[in-house]
């Protein structure tokens, strides 16, 4: 049995700034992490990363007619679901006979819709895919009923769509094999609002997955069903001193929760710091979990550009939110890492509430002018099928879920009490600007860059890029 993955590629619907901002830039660790579990149980995999290798519809299925395999499967996120099904239908002309899965995101919070609407689709893997994954393969082999399968959704052969139960969580998270990083063929470059942030050779990694957290807009806690797992200490090193014997200087821990236990955080540290490890990485922070003491390790082990959430100046907007911390706690946590040591701070913010004023907009604009971050984020909010807000929306009629579940909405295009999207995109372009031409701004990013050669990479080489930087943030969040 052969099995192909696809991290798919931005839809082909979206306009050109939409699509140049979902162009990946991380390595696809879900696919590596399921790769390398299948790879160890004697399945042959290839796997292609469309987006990371430019690649068009065309080019993809040309792709998988060379791979020719039994089984194909998809990675999908709502910026490239119909791309993996139009994908999907081109293949299954071709190819009757071949088998076609979906995963993440995308699959798990949609897996009906997407069975009724596309008939080249097969099978969805909802949740983490590791186990269900091989479990269903093995099923598949042996011609077993699916229904014996935790965690998939599927078509019947009486044309009727079975949802099994789902599939308790990987709970010893040391026990899967190292994503397997070179079964992609690329060049990656963490970009972050348009800047070029690592260009030396990097990959990305986790140390823990979930999010306790239950913040509104954001569909991660129910997809890791509000649990945080954490990876031992001394597993995790073994992967990042791993990374460094196969040449990478830079990597990001894209954990949903990083810092949740600043304890363990600390321990990681003097563990890379006790190796003398010459790497630098990035990584998220929570603005209300950000000691002093923690920071200080992190940057001392390298820790070069940590990302916060501040989503918004207005109490009574983060309140709605449900983000569970307040602006005095953003400008504390962003000069607190400043002294820490941390040489970047990416500040990202969140406009368009249901009935967030213009007032309210401007004070976010001009609050991420006040702290002393050094890359800034402006989104528009948006709605997805998994996020609380697009419950309460659909409850409300504000939607209706057949109509926008692929591409989700701005909130502002639907919410009758809402600051139109006409209006706060040339508030948020005109802020994005201006935040970076203030004359304080450039003299601190030079005088911070005669400290530091990371700062001139980083930061300084993109400030001539001004004018791409801002269009992509244009589009909705």
């Amino acid at each position: 049995m052969k099995l192909s993955l696809i991290n798919a590629g931005p839809n082909i619907d979206l306009d050109e700034r939409e699509r140049r901002k979902a162009l990946g830039s991380f390595p696809p660790l879900g696919i590596l992490y399921l790769a390398a579990v299948l790879e160890k149980n004697g399945i042959e995999i290839s796997v292609l990363d469309q987006p990371a290798k430019g690649y068009t519809l065309e080019e993809t299925v040309k792709w998988i007619e060379k791979e020719d395999p039994d089984i194909l499967g998809f990675s999908t996120f709502s910026v490239s679901g119909r791309t993996a099904a139009l994908t999907s239908a081109r293949v299954k002309e071709k190819n009757p006979n071949i088998t076609i899965i979906f995963g993440n995101y995308y699959a798990t919070f949609n897996p009906e819709r997407i069975l009724r609407k596309y008939p080249a689709v097969d099978i969805i893997v909802r949740g983490e895919g590791e186990n269900t994954t091989l479990e269903l393969l093995d099923c598949l082999k042996k011609g077993d009923d699916l229904k014996k399968v935790q965690g998939i959704t599927f078509r019947s052969k009486d044309n009727n769509i079975i949802s099994t139960p789902e599939r308790p969580l990987i709970k010893d998270l040391d026990s899967l094999p190292f994503p397997d990083r070179k079964l992609i063929d690329v060049d990656y470059h963490s970009v972050i609002a348009g800047a070029n942030v690592a260009p030396k050779k990097f990959t990305s990694m986790v140390s823990s997955r979930g999010c306790v957290f239950r913040c509104r807009f954001c569909s991660c806690y129910k997809f890791g069903r509000n649990i945080w797992r954490p990876r031992s200490v001394k597993n995790t090193m073994e992967e990042i001193l791993f990374l460094a014997s196969e040449g990478y200087e830079q990597f990001i821990f894209a954990d949903d929760s990083l810092t949740l236990n600043p304890k363990r955080v600390i321990e990681l540290c003097r563990a890379m710091r006790k190796e003398k490890l010459e790497m630098d990485w990035l990584c998220e922070g929570r603005v209300d979990n950000c000691s002093y003491e923690m920071l200080w390790e992190m940057a001392k082990a390298g820790c070069r550009i940590l990302f916060f959430g501040i989503e918004s100046a207005n109490q009574r907007i983060l309140n709605y939110y449900n983000k569970r911390v307040t602006p005095e706690q953003a400008k504390v946590a962003v000069k607190t890492a400043k002294k820490a040591g941390i040489d970047v701070i990416v500040g990202s913010f969140i406009v368009g509430a249901p009935d967030e004023t213009r007032d309210e907009i401007r004070n976010t604009i001009e609050f991420a002018k006040k702290i002393p971050i050094d890359i800034v984020q402006f989104n528009i909010l948006g709605v997805y099928p998994g996020t609380d807000i697009w419950d309460e929306f659909e409850l409300k009629g504000l939607l209706k879920g057949d109509d926008c579940w692929e591409t989700g909405v701005a909130v502002s295009a639907i919410c009758p009490n809402a600051v139109p999207l006409s209006e706060i995109k040339p508030m948020i372009h005109d802020g994005f600007y201006d935040f970076y031409r203030r004359p304080s701004y450039v003299l601190r990013q030079v005088m911070k860059t005669l400290k530091s050669s990371y700062r001139m990479n980083a930061v300084i080489s993109n400030l001539s890029r001004i004018e791409d930087i801002r269009e992509n943030l244009r589009s909705v969040a």
